[in-house]
């Protein structure tokens, strides 16, 4: 079982995915899944997790070797989340790596490098990096606690450099958060119940707060990588909506795909209208949101019918006019709708190598990478 994903954010040359299991009854691991684009050949290398069920894992922005899981722990028969930041073998920090070919001897274990003590703050649902940053800032979201945790001596050591609590009535919990990539990274968006808040690092106070952005729970959040007030977020009620931050009433745009819990959104980090959802339907649906992303009539494309030598023959001419044409925009649609899985797809991710390639994650353990189709990339591109 599994419902654990992240690409391996820091190596952008090798498309690697890591994948956290889920099991009771073994010992838990981390898969190092390299694929080989030109021979599409799925390598594995296996580290072993030697804490509870991977609940969440977050791969480090600055260096290949380290990630965060949150994970389950047993003790005085009660069951905690908690949050580890660990390193993997030097030798397998960098991608492209072949299976081993036994793999029963060679399984390595996970080096511990500090725990994101919990105990006064409660269950962790997630920890995220700074993006863009150096690793060394991570924000956890504990029950209703957000923590921000500095990590000291090559991260073997993590302290608390500021928090802030959600206050109201009922037992309050964060599902999910992210971290945006704007405002110099002084902002994060938050999930509890049917509610999105938005959150500045340095004050650590509210500064936006959709209520019921949901008419369910809401499950996922993500930031548009160039436009920095938008922001996605899914949830129980089969909706994807988008929102300018700036103004909440209402969202920018809703999509209704899905027919039964949508798990997961992912903006594309190059071509912000490309959009990744994984549901409980079993699907991954991938969907095309020109009208509100950073191209919203496709780009403008210098229409370079001159060649160099044209160009060489023309230099007489003091002024040579090349007039701009706009590409016929697409229309928003949804691109593809991918059925290998089985069961319940709890997480989609985007290459941080290959912006053209994706992977998801159903509960079985199956992991299913998949490729923008080609005539919808080079619409895009050409």
């Amino acid at each position: 079982m599994a419902r654990a994903l992240t690409p391996q954010t820091a190596e952008t040359d090798a498309i690697r995915f890591l994948v956290g299991t889920q099991s009771l009854r073994y010992d838990n691991q981390i898969h190092i899944i390299d694929f080989d684009d030109e021979n599409n050949i799925i390598n594995k290398n296996v580290l072993l997790h030697q804490v509870g069920e991977i609940w969440h894992i977050s791969a480090s922005p600055a260096d290949k070797g380290v990630l965060a899981t949150c994970y389950n722990k047993t003790s005085d028969s009660k069951v905690m989340t908690c949050a580890a930041v660990w390193r993997m073998p030097k030798e397998l920090e960098s991608g492209s790596h072949e299976s081993p070919d036994d793999s029963s001897s060679n399984t390595q274990t996970l080096e511990l490098l500090c725990h994101l003590d919990n105990t006064a703050h409660g269950n962790m649902a997630c920890v995220m990096w700074e993006p863009m940053g150096d690793g060394k800032k991570i924000i956890s979201l504990a029950d209703n606690n957000i923590l921000l945790w500095d990590l000291q001596e090559s991260s073997a050591k993590a302290v608390l450099s500021s928090s802030a609590a959600l206050e109201g009535k009922g037992q309050l919990k964060f599902t999910s958060g992210r971290w945006s990539p704007h405002h110099n990274c002084t902002q994060i968006a938050t999930a509890n119940d049917t509610t999105v808040r938005g959150w500045d690092t340095r004050s650590m106070r509210q500064i936006y707060c959709i209520e019921n952005a949901h008419g369910q729970l809401v499950r996922d959040l993500d930031f548009n990588p160039n436009k920095q007030y938008y922001l996605a977020s899914c949830g129980d009620d089969c909706k994807v909506k988008f929102w300018d931050t700036r103004n909440v009433t209402e969202p920018v745009k809703t999509l209704e795909e899905h027919s039964h819990w949508v798990w997961n959104v992912r903006y594309n980090h190059s071509h912000d209208q490309l959009i990744l959802t994984g549901s409980s339907d079993s699907r991954v649906i991938l969907s095309n949101m020109v009208s509100i992303s950073s191209e919203p009539f496709g780009h403008m494309v210098d229409d370079d019918e001159l060649s160099d030598q044209e160009d060489q023959h023309q230099e007489e001419k003091i002024f040579v006019y090349r007039p701009f044409r706009i590409k016929e925009p697409l229309q928003d649609s949804v691109i593809a709708t991918y059925e290998e899985h089985e069961d319940s797809v709890y997480a989609v991710e985007w290459s941080s190598a290959d912006p053209w390639l994706f992977a998801s994650l159903s509960y079985d353990g199956r992991l299913v990478i998949n490729r923008v189709p080609r005539a919808l990339k080079y619409h895009i591109l050409l």
